[in-house]
């Protein structure tokens, strides 16, 4: 048990008796020497004002005050060290996901849970270090001067203002949007949202937005089910009905990874005796399961449906022909 463990639980025994604990039950209770006791006690006034007094004709410690039963709590937020790693480490992925965001809001939080955390004797910030995140696909390289605007939209039900350029075919419109869900999708975020100028369910990409300006004026409320139902039941990014079913059959050798990823939330695989692995995918709009397919190269076999295999082979002799050229 380390010395931040010791901590917690000395606060907890503490606050949970009505009596003085003395320093052998102490010594047992946290399976350290008297010395360390001491150490903590003191560590417990000086650094978190704890009133901790001493009894000596009962010979213990307790908590010194009358303003109830258990009036005393450590100051701020307080978890055990597990649970302050793993919020500090929550908060390292995000800041390295897409800095700047929430910096600012949880700067304080942060340092206080660095300052608990420097009770261990390693150091928070050479941990941390030994979180790497390695974006493959992020599009956005600048820290995205609307989020903030956007996220507080959508956490205080208000309606968004945004200048939107589309990258699919260049136009820039002015949308009213009822923000929904903030989405961070393959190193990207996007911003599913009510488009009151399409009149129908959309998602926009964060780097492609201009302006945002909030309006105070109530967000169209999408019932969660119709939102999930819309957005999750077809594959990856886009939206809408999932029409067709795609059943893809991977070699043995790519079988062992395969099978272990999720492709989609309402995906069903199936082992065959050679080795192979059979994986059934909904789907709606096939663009990006055609670029995961092809991703996999010759270790994967399109089954059903005979469109997305004409569409694979269409790609194939496109890129032959392109390779084949003298």
């Amino acid at each position: 048990m380390d010395r931040f463990e010791r901590i917690y639980q000395l606060h907890t025994i503490l606050s949970g008796r009505r009596t003085p604990v003395s320093n052998a039950q102490l010594q047992e209770k946290l399976e350290c020497s008297e010395a360390t006791v001491k150490r903590l006690l003191t560590l417990m006034r000086d650094h978190f004002d704890a009133p901790i007094a001493y009894d000596r004709k009962r010979n213990g410690y307790y908590y010194d005050t009358e303003a109830g039963e258990h009036p005393y709590e450590l100051p701020g937020l307080w978890f055990n060290a597990e649970e302050l790693w793993g919020l500090l480490t929550c908060h390292t992925m995000l800041r390295k996901i897409s800095p700047g965001l929430f910096g600012e809001q949880i700067a304080q939080l942060q340092n206080r849970i660095e300052k608990l955390l420097a009770l261990d004797r390693s150091s928070a910030e050479r941990k941390l270090e030994c979180i790497k995140i390695v974006p493959i696909a992020s599009r956005q390289k600048v820290r995205n001067p609307w989020f903030a605007k956007i996220a507080g939209s959508l956490f205080d039900n208000k309606r968004l203002d945004l200048v939107y350029d589309a990258r699919s075919d260049g136009q820039i419109t002015t949308r009213s949007v009822s923000p929904q869900n903030l989405v961070y999708y393959r190193d990207n975020w996007y911003l599913d949202a009510w488009c009151h100028f399409r009149r129908e369910l959309r998602t926009f990409a964060l780097e492609r937005i201009k302006t945002a300006a909030r309006q105070e004026i109530p967000s169209q409320n999408v019932d969660r089910q119709q939102l999930e139902d819309y957005f999750s039941s077809s594959y990856g990014i886009f939206s809408g009905k999932a029409e067709h079913t795609a059943k893809l059959k991977f070699t043995p050798e790519r079988a062992r990874w395969v099978a272990d990823e999720q492709w989609h939330p309402k995906q069903t695989g199936r082992w065959h005796e050679d080795g192979s692995y059979e994986l059934s995918i909904p789907f709606g709009d096939h663009r990006e399961l055609l670029m995961d397919i092809l991703r996999n190269g010759a270790e994967v076999e399109i089954l059903e449906p005979a469109f997305l295999r004409e569409a694979v082979i269409e790609q194939i002799q496109k890129m032959a022909k392109i390779y084949q050229k003298e």
